[in-house]
C-alpha cells in the first residue's frame, strides 16, 4: 500500500526532504503532500538580505519548482495554512477546508523572527503587527522593503548584533545606505565571540562604513516618518537613533504551536529522538529549525548537553536527507528499517562572516583568556589536559586570532581579518586535528610570502559546509562544464545555503580556466 507522507512547511529544509523523497513517489511507495503558508515555493531565506540590496534575484533564490513537483506526482499546496492536527484520525484540518490524511507527518515549520517588546510594536508571536518602515527581513516582501530603502540611499537601523543582522548591515552599507547597528552588550556577536575579537570586529564594521551603537537598550520606536512610518529607535538613556527603515534582527523562535496544539512534547523546539520521531508518537517527525533533538532517555549523554535547534540550514538539510532514507525504508516495509543507524550528532557550528574588506570565523568555546587560571584548569581532571590559549592581535589593521586548545586540539577559535588562517583553523577544528606546536605557523598563512600560494589549500576540504560539498566535487563540476557559481550550485548544491562559500567557488572556477588558458 502506498504510504501517505505529509510535510507541513515549505522552506529550504522541507524542499530538501521533498527532493530526496521523489524517487519513492515515482516508484509508487509514497504519496507526498507538501503544505506551505506562503504563495511561493521554497526559496533560500538565508539570502533574503542579498535580494534586499539588489545582489541577487528572487528566481536565483528559488529552491523548488512547484509546477515540476506537481508534474512529478507531488501534491503541492501553496498559500494554505494548517489550522489543526487531528492525531486520533491522522489528518490535518487546512484553511482551504480540506482534511488530508497521513500515515507519516513531518513538521518542517521552521522558525519565526523574535519581535522585541518595544513601545510602538506588537510583539505577539502569532500575529505581530509591524508599522510602516519596520521589517524583520524574513520573506520576499520584506526584501522589497529593504531594496527600496537601499536604492534610495536611506538611513537603515539594524537592531541586533547577530550574524544575519551584521550581514544585512554590511551589504546595505556596501550598496550605498547609511547603516547603524544597535546591539546590547559591549560588542556584536556577544554570544559567539570573545571580548578581544568582538572589539576588533566592531572596529572592522566601522571601517566598512557601518556605524555601531553598543551597550544600547532599546525601549521604543518613533513613527514620525512619511505616512506614519518609522523615524527613530528610542534608547533607555533618553537618546534616539534616527532612521528611515528599522530592520529587526533579534533572533528567531521555533514554530511549535501546531505541535503543541495536538499535544506533542516541546522544549525550545518540537522534541524528537535520534531518529527525528516526536516523543511517544511514531507517526510524526520534525526537522530543521522547529526540531529539538533530545531523546526521552534520561541516561543519554549526548542529549544531556544538547542545546536545542541548531538554527542553521546545514544541519536541517542533513536531517532531511537522513529522514528521507528512513521514510523510504518504512514505506517499502523493509524489515531492517528500525536497524537503520540514527542520525549522527552535529559537530559544533562554525560562524562565518564575509564581506568586502572583512572576514571572520568563530567556533567553539573561546571565552577563556590566556591568564585566566580558573577557566584554563576547569575540567582538567582524571588526566585530562588543561586548556591552552594562543592569542595574537593587531587592532590597528583589524586583525585578531585566538586559538583555544586542549592537548593540541582546537576547542574554540576566533579569526578576524585573517582569511587564510581562518580557513585553516576551521578545517583543523572540524577534523579534530592537532595544531602545529608552533602556532605562529598558522599566522604566517596571511603573510605576504603566502599570497602566491593562496589557492594551494587542501582540495579535499569542505568548501560548502551547509551542503557538505568538497573542493574536489566542485572542481569536478567545473571540469564537466560548469562555469558560474549558479551552474556549480545546480550540479552540486554548493552555495545554496548561507552563500559564504561563493567566493571560494569563484576561486575554483577561475583557477580552472586560468590553467586552461595557460
Amino acid at each position: 500500500m502506498t504510504e501517505r507522507i505529509v510535510v507541513v512547511g515549505f522552506g529550504p529544509v522541507a524542499a530538501r526532504l521533498v527532493d530526496e523523497l521523489l524517487p519513492a513517489v515515482r516508484g509508487g511507495l509514497a504519496h507526498l503532500t507538501v503544505i506551505g503558508e506562503e504563495a511561493e515555493a521554497a526559496y533560500n531565506r538565508v539570502l533574503v538580505a542579498d535580494l534586499g540590496v539588489g545582489r541577487t534575484t528572487a528566481s536565483a533564490l528559488a529552491l523548488s519548482d512547484a509546477a515540476a513537483l506537481i508534474d512529478g506526482g507531488v501534491d503541492v499546496r501553496l498559500g494554505v495554512r494548517v489550522r489543526r492536527v487531528d492525531r486520533a484520525r491522522q489528518q490535518l484540518i487546512l484553511s482551504d477546508g480540506t482534511s488530508p490524511g497521513y500515515d507519516r507527518l513531518v513538521f518542517a515549520t521552521g522558525s519565526r523572527p523574535v519581535i522585541p517588546n518595544l513601545t510602538g510594536l506588537n510583539p505577539d508571536p502569532a500575529a505581530p503587527v509591524l508599522p510602516p518602515g519596520v521589517t524583520a527581513l524574513r520573506d520576499l516582501r520584506d526584501a522589497s522593503v529593504l531594496q527600496a530603502a537601499v536604492a534610495g540611499g536611506k538611513r537603515v537601523v539594524v537592531l541586533g548584533g547577530g550574524v544575519l543582522g551584521l550581514e544585512t548591515a554590511l551589504a546595505a552599507a556596501e550598496e550605498g545606505a547609511t547603516v547603524t547597528v544597535v546591539h546590547n552588550g559591549p560588542h556584536p556577536l556577544g554570544r559567539n565571540i570573545d571580548r578581544g575579537g568582538g572589539a576588533v570586529l566592531a572596529a572592522s564594521l566601522r571601517n566598512c562604513g557601518v556605524r555601531v551603537a553598543g551597550n544600547a537598550r532599546s525601549t521604543g520606536v518613533e513613527h514620525n516618518g512619511p505616512d506614519g512610518g518609522f523615524s527613530a529607535l528610542l534608547l533607555d538613556d533618553g537618546s534616539a537613533i534616527d532612521g528611515d527603515l528599522l530592520v529587526l534582527s533579534c533572533g528567531v523562535r521555533p514554530r511549535t504551536e501546531l505541535a503543541e496544539g495536538c499535544g506533542l512534547s516541546t522544549g525550545a523546539g518540537i522534541l524528537v529522538d535520534h531518529k527525528l520521531r516526536a516523543h511517544h508518537e511514531p507517526h510524526i517527525f520534525a526537522i530543521g529549525d522547529c526540531a529539538e533533538v533530545r531523546c526521552p532517555d534520561p541516561e543519554c549523554l549526548q542529549c544531556r548537553t544538547a542545546r536545542g535547534p541548531a538554527g542553521l540550514v546545514g544541519p536541517g538539510w542533513r536531517q532531511a536527507e537522513w529522514l528521507a532514507g528512513y521514510l523510504t525504508l518504512l514505506a517499502s516495509g523493509a524489515p531492517d528499517a528500525e536497524a537503520l543507524l540514527p542520525l549522527p550528532a552535529e559537530l559544533p557550528a562554525v560562524v562565518v562572516l564575509k564581506a568586502r574588506g572583512m572576514n571572520m570565523a568563530v567556533a567553539g568555546d573561546n571565552d577563556a583568556e590566556p591568564w585566566d587560571e580558573e577557566a584554563l584548569t576547569a575540567g582538567a581532571v582524571n588526566g585530562r589536559a588543561r586548556l591552552q590559549i594562543a592569542q595574537w592581535a593587531d587592532p590597528e589593521h583589524g586583525r585578531y586570532v585566538k586559538m583555544t586548545t586542549r592537548a593540541g586540539v582546537l576547542e574554540g577559535l576566533v579569526a578576524v581579518g585573517m582569511p587564510r588562517t581562518a580557513a585553516e583553523l576551521v578545517q583543523l577544528f572540524e577534523r579534530g586535528a592537532e595544531l602545529p606546536a608552533d602556532r605562529s605557523l598558522l599566522l604566517r598563512l596571511d603573510g605576504p610570502d603566502q599570497a602566491a600560494s593562496a589557492g594551494a589549500t587542501d582540495p579535499e576540504r569542505t568548501v560548502c559546509r551547509c551542503a557538505g560539498v568538497s573542493g574536489i566535487r566542485i572542481a569536478a563540476a567545473v571540469t564537466d562544464g560548469c562555469g558560474t557559481v549558479a551552474e556549480v550550485s545546480g550540479a552540486t548544491r554548493a552555495g545554496t545555503g548561507c552563500g559564504g562559500c561563493h567566493d571560494d567557488i569563484k576561486g575554483i572556477i577561475e583557477k580552472h580556466f586560468q590553467g586552461a588558458v595557460a
